[in-house]
């Protein structure tokens, strides 16, 4: 038997999983690992936090198996995008902890830079804004507060990557130093039309060229595994930042298909094709992936918080101990009551983009409780998603009744996914295997060894689970979102 392995690496854990030639999980392993939050606004990991969860996650499932690498065919790595790591070229140490696509520490600098008129360029060479979310900044930190970090890196002594590169560098031994388009796209550096890094936004935001990895295809040759990390040399045959590689798994290939994929962030993707559609609705415009030199795009939105709400609920106000209880306590809220949660933690997203926007809750009262609470946590994610979906009806012309194909971990419970299709009006597809993200970067792998279908017939077999069809009347459909869009001004106002 021929298997391909998956390297999720994400927010808050590790996974690996084994997928057989059929593109069945025939194993998976997954750990968890510290945040840090040295400051207000401030999320960082320990890079060697990462790198050792991935390398047990990966011996613990191939044990799992009883698999070793003479029968793993290739590797897919996807990866926590933004999330910045800088390290010696020689020694592979890191200088300082990686900065979490989360962080916020750089909105002062975007603001300077927004407030100088340089944000109509960023955009049109990146699709991007200039936000803290992305590398660029986080780069920019990094060598001017780390003591000798920019001399060095002048010197050509300091690399940067994102989760994807660090990690190929570290199984590779350091003999490799690349990246794929969709991970590039996100770094602020990356000129999304001529396919290049760009020299005129590496000047604007004072990073060396030469940190820059290499930028490939999503299914390409990005080295092999040094063999004493997994018992052998493995080749590394596909990347793709985990909203790309989950867009990959749900199979949205065609222009105007869209996924949602619900993790510690929500991020939906909408497939625009050839074609790179500018946002006029504060939307990004993104590598959906890339094959053989051709990019294809997508608009994206990002909310900063969605899964994370479930986890503040549990380890922040500590009234559920774990993350199914809140389905039950929705269920059973009182109905009279309507509370509206802005989960504003650390800013909010698309399509406000407002970095030092905080938290709010909206419509408490004496008899206001765990049930209620979490009832508003899940809808808060429903909300978000809508104002996604408006942008990009807006700037793309999707129809009210687009379907809506999602995945993680939120997606396993019925009471959110029913209000989700509820308050956007549209059908919600929910596929057999949750686990899209890491799918995509197995099918990536798979392909390019040679094992796994090409992209058609890949398509084809996806398969469907479950569809939530909306129920809600219009008019508490309408009530519902503008409380919510009255509450996210309020805060905003703030």
């Amino acid at each position: 038997m021929t298997y391909i392995l998956a390297i999720d690496q994400g927010t808050t854990s590790s996974r690996a999983i084994l997928f057989d030639s059929g593109m069945k999980i025939a194993a998976t392993a997954q750990q968890e690992f510290p945040q840090h939050f040295p400051a207000s606004g401030w999320v960082e990991h320990d890079p060697e936090d990462i790198w050792t969860t991935v390398l047990t996650t990966c011996r613990k499932a191939m044990v799992k198996a009883n698999v070793n690498a003479s029968n793993i065919a290739g590797i897919g790595i996807t990866n926590q995008r933004e999330t910045t790591v800088v390290w010696d070229r020689h020694t592979g140490e890191c200088i300082y902890n990686a900065i979490v696509w989360q962080d916020r520490r750089t909105s002062d600098f975007c603001r300077d830079l927004k407030d100088k008129g340089h944000e109509a360029e960023v955009t049109a060479r990146t699709g991007l804004l200039l936000d803290p979310y992305f590398s660029g900044t986080k780069i920019k930190w990094i060598l001017d507060n780390v003591e000798g970090a920019r001399n060095r890196a002048m010197a050509g002594n300091l690399l940067f990557g994102t989760i994807d590169s660090f990690l190929i560098w570290r199984l590779t031994g350091g003999t490799v130093h690349a990246t794929d388009a969709t991970n590039a796209s996100r770094t602020l550096l990356y000129d999304i039309h001529q396919g290049a890094w760009s020299d005129t936004l590496c000047d604007l935001l004072d990073v060396p060229i030469t940190m820059l990895p290499e930028v490939k295809d999503c299914a390409a040759d990005f080295g092999a595994t040094r063999p004493d990390h997994l018992g052998g040399a493995i080749p590394i045959l596909g990347v793709a930042g985990d909203q790309q590689a989950a867009t990959i798994g749900q199979a949205c290939f065609a222009p105007g298909m869209m996924k949602s994929t619900y993790g510690t962030g929500c991020f939906a993707l909408l497939n625009t094709g050839s074609t790179a559609v500018t946002s006029n609705n504060r939307l990004l415009t993104t590598v959906a992936y890339q094959f053989e030199g051709q990019p294809t795009y997508a608009l994206e939105g990002a909310i900063f918080i969605a899964g994370a709400v479930v986890q503040w609920l549990r380890d922040g106000l500590q009234i559920i101990s774990s993350a199914e209880d809140t389905q039950a306590l929705a269920a059973s809220a009182d109905p009279s009551q309507d509370l509206i949660l802005v989960p504003a933690f650390t800013g909010l997203g698309a399509p406000y983009w407002a970095p030092d926007c905080r938290g709010a809750i909206f419509g408490l009262t004496r008899n206001s409780g765990s049930a209620e609470m979490s009832r508003a946590a899940l809808e808060s994610v429903g909300f978000q998603t809508r104002d996604l979906i408006e942008a990009m009806q807006a700037d793309w012309g999707t129809s009210s009744d687009t379907v809506l194909r999602v995945d993680g971990g939120m997606t396993a419970s019925d009471w959110t996914m029913q209000f989700l299709s509820d308050i956007i009006g549209a059908p919600v597809d929910r596929p057999e295997v949750l686990e899209s993200t890491a799918v995509g970067a197995a099918w990536l792998a798979g392909m390019r060894a040679g094992i796994y279908p090409e992209k058609d017939s890949f398509s084809k077999s996806w398969a469907l689970e479950r569809r939530f069809e909306p129920a809600m009347e219009e008019t508490s459909r309408a009530s519902r979102y503008a409380a919510w869009k009255r509450a996210v001004q309020a805060t905003l106002a703030v």
